[in-house]
């Protein structure tokens, strides 16, 4: 194994376990102790990780963008649900809008079968993804590539969405509080994603429970601004008020019938 694939190995299992011990690794990928300690010290270094004695532990800073292929093999099973969820409200024929989260991945995973759908997206995963779909019209927005979300950001992305309108853009985010709003990690995303929302019939929100209450660097967008909000469990009494004064929907657990 390289030493960078070795890196994002501990990478990946320090964003789903949350923390990772030196010699447990340096048994796993037989190298050194010292080799493991070096390699935690570049992603503290680059802000993914925090040294711990013996090892080291996530860093839960939301203003850090992890790389893609870190967050698609994070919180999978919540991420699959609100696919499944979303999938289920798209028809054939549909005009959408998604954007580069690994959630929205999971969406074009779950709506493969429809017919006709015409997406837009700044995703270059999602654009390999469809690249054998020859009864869709897949446009990509173009722009500036940001590497480690493989998407497409830029003003030139931007005007580009601006031209178009669709039935419904689909987007995740860093987190969502009642008082700051939906907020992502850095402007570029950001901006992208509100041309999205700005360009939709029908705005919405994906992300699993654990981004509620956090708040990420700039806003994207008030609650009061989406139409729905799609998660992968109930979320509290108090979160479920807040959206019904907002007048957004919330979607989750439609498989027990429990919907709010």
């Amino acid at each position: 194994m390289l030493a960078i694939e070795r890196k994002n190995a501990i990478l990946t299992k320090l964003s789903i376990e949350g923390k990772v011990l030196v010699s447990e690794l340096s048994r796993e990928y037989g190298v050194t102790e010292e080799t493991i300690r070096r390699d935690l010290e570049k992603l503290e270094k680059e802000g993914l990780a925090k040294k711990t004695y013996g090892g080291a532990v996530k860093n839960e800073n939301f203003n850090i963008d992890l790389p893609f292929y870190v967050r698609k093999q994070t919180n999978v099973e919540s991420k699959q649900y609100i696919a499944s969820v979303i999938g289920s409200m798209i028809n054939d024929g549909d005009y959408l809008m998604l954007d580069s989260s690994t959630t929205a991945l999971f969406v074009v995973k779950s709506i493969m079968h429809k017919k006709k759908i015409t997406l837009i997206t700044n995703s270059i995963e999602i654009l390999l993804e469809l690249s054998n779909k020859p009864d869709w019209t897949v446009i990509s927005t173009g722009g500036t590539l940001k590497e480690v979300g493989l998407s497409l950001v830029g003003y030139q992305a931007e005007r580009m969405v601006s031209g178009f309108h669709v039935d419904m853009a689909i987007c995740s985010s860093k987190g969502i509080d009642s008082d700051m709003g939906v907020t992502d990690s850095n402007e570029r995303d950001a901006e992208i994603k509100k041309a999205f929302f700005k360009s939709a019939k029908k705005k919405i929100l994906a992300l699993d429970s654990s981004k509620f209450d956090i708040t990420s660097f700039i806003k994207i967008c008030d609650v009061s601004d989406l139409d729905m909000v799609v998660t992968e469990k109930r979320p509290s009494g108090v979160w479920l008020e807040r959206f019904r004064n907002a007048g957004t929907e919330v979607r989750y657990e439609i498989a027990t019938g429990d919907q709010g």
